[in-house]
């Protein structure tokens, strides 16, 4: 809605933060759509369970991940650099647990691969590692995403008999190209709110259940390259360790939303991306980090568990030494 209003009505706002954004819209409900005929439902032969993908498959996506950022803290850094590979989960002979199925590690590999057409085409950016504990909740439930399926069956096909198991790569291509009133959602460009001195924060869980981080790098970089300026107005923070817009292992709570969590926020620029987009535009103070915490049991009566300055993108967070906990212990690199 942020980057929808910044295109359409570039003069209602100022400023704009916009968390997890669900730009390119008909192609990311297309990826919704695509999972629950991939698993099948609750049951089908090679259904792999709620059980089976928050253990066996969240421990090997972190034993094959968790230590690229130099710290085993459950907590994937940067997922770009993360590339699961489900072959090592594969059932040996005479094995029947604790492993996949021939056909169960093909499911996998489907599900973590980016989704594109049969040339090639990128239709949407893989899911993000480590998002496991929480995908099974909607993506990876055993049945239709409620609203790609609603999507596809009410506005696109206008059938309300339409069986989601039949979806296809047809149909996300006859989304895109119907593109229902006008919500694709996509710019190259925001001339008119740059030009009048708009600003656009932007955040996104490195470990997003439900849309996944890298199709907002996707975005940024499309922008990016008709704009080497781009940091001048719109600037992208990658929150680690977050799943879909709050909660998570990581330092996550940065003011967003409501709850428990938002309450122990101070209304900070540094801690508080409302703060944060408010000083931007009304002071000038440009944000080069975004501090999140992390309150012990999410809770922000119990205290501070940890906090971490999450990088300007395309900054990564990296270990330099020392107790990982703390935020000193972290340098934002290129």
């Amino acid at each position: 809605m942020g980057i929808k209003a910044v295109k359409t009505f570039p003069t209602d706002y100022d400023g704009i933060v916009a968390g997890a954004p669900a730009v390119d819209f008909n192609n990311l409900q297309g990826q919704r759509a695509m999972f629950y005929p991939t698993t099948g439902p609750i049951g089908s032969p090679d259904f792999i369970t709620a059980e089976t993908c928050k253990g066996l498959i969240h421990d090997e996506v972190l034993r094959q991940c968790d230590h690229l950022d130099g710290v085993e803290d459950g907590i994937i850094e940067i997922p770009s650099k993360c590339f699961f590979n489900p072959w090592t989960l594969l059932c040996r002979q005479g094995e029947s647990t604790d492993c996949l199925t021939f056909a169960q590690v093909k499911q996998v590999q489907e599900i973590y691969a980016p989704y594109t057409y049969a040339d090639g085409q990128l239709i949407f950016p893989r899911i993000n590692p480590g998002n496991e504990e929480q995908a099974v909740l909607k993506l990876l439930a055993g049945k239709p995403f409620s609203y790609s399926e609603d999507w596809f069956r009410y506005v696109v096909l206008r059938d309300r008999d339409w069986d989601a198991t039949t979806y296809n790569r047809d149909l996300v291509r006859r989304a895109d190209e119907l593109n229902p009133f006008n919500i694709r959602t996509y710019p190259k460009t925001l001339p008119v709110f740059k030009e009048r001195g708009g600003k656009i924060l932007s955040y996104h869980g490195g470990q997003d259940n439900q849309i996944t981080q890298f199709n907002t790098e996707r975005f940024w970089d499309h922008m990016a390259s008709t704009d080497r300026n781009l940091h001048d107005y719109f600037r992208f923070f990658r929150i680690s360790g977050m799943f879909h817009c709050s909660s998570g292992p990581g330092a996550w709570a940065v003011g967003q939303g409501g709850g428990a969590p938002a309450a122990g926020i101070p209304f900070d620029p540094q801690q508080n991306v409302l703060a944060a987009i408010v000083a931007w535009v009304e002071e000038g103070r440009v944000p080069d980090t975004l501090t999140g915490t992390k309150f012990v049991d999410d809770n922000h009566t119990r205290g501070i568990d940890f906090q971490r300055d999450h990088c300007l993108y395309p900054r990564e967070q990296t270990y330099i030494g020392g107790d990982h906990r703390q935020s000193s212990s972290w340098k934002c690199e290129l």
